[in-house]
């Protein structure tokens, strides 16, 4: 009767794993704590901070944690799954730090951010505001201008394989 009842209980897990729904939406950071997938950086400032998530079809999507939308847009460019339609990108708004849709939310430019690529994001549109092309285009223009110059240290993320011939 008790090994019965453990395979019912098994069952009845297995059962309800397989119909879950993935989650979304951004989660609580771990802020000092963890570290920005692409670069290795802390997490830890609050209003530029920036989640994807995302993964491979047929799997449970992941949370991915950054610590500048510029990490994020290059990152996520690199994965397979970019253009999923479950892949959620969120970015922390500029003045109070909570999540919005990055894809929908308006980028400010000039300001200090953790990786030096300057967009703040908001969820109201603003008068000479970027929308999320227009600043993943400045993601990429910074990184070909200034990051390059400075030999590319801001993705240290994977040391291992960094060519220290640069």
């Amino acid at each position: 009767m008790h090994r019965l009842l453990k395979l019912s209980l098994l069952l009845i897990w297995l059962l309800s794993s397989c119909g879950q729904q993935d989650e979304t939406g951004p989660v609580d950071v771990r802020w000092d704590q963890e570290s920005c997938t692409r670069c290795a950086m802390a997490v830890s400032d609050h209003n530029y901070a920036a989640q994807v998530r995302g993964g491979e079809s047929g799997k449970r999507t992941q949370v991915y944690k950054f610590d500048d939308i510029g990490c994020a847009v290059i990152w996520l460019d690199q994965q397979s799954w970019k253009d999923e339609p479950r892949t959620e990108v969120w970015v922390a708004d500029h003045r109070d730090g909570s999540w919005i849709d990055a894809r929908t939310a308006s980028y400010v430019t000039d300001k200090i951010t953790p990786m030096a690529y300057g967009l703040g994001a908001q969820a109201e549109a603003v008068d000479g505001g970027l929308d999320f092309a227009a600043a993943s285009k400045r993601v990429y223009e910074v990184e070909e201008g200034a990051h390059k110059h400075r030999g590319d240290m801001h993705q240290m993320g994977n040391m291992d394989t960094m060519d220290e011939s640069k």
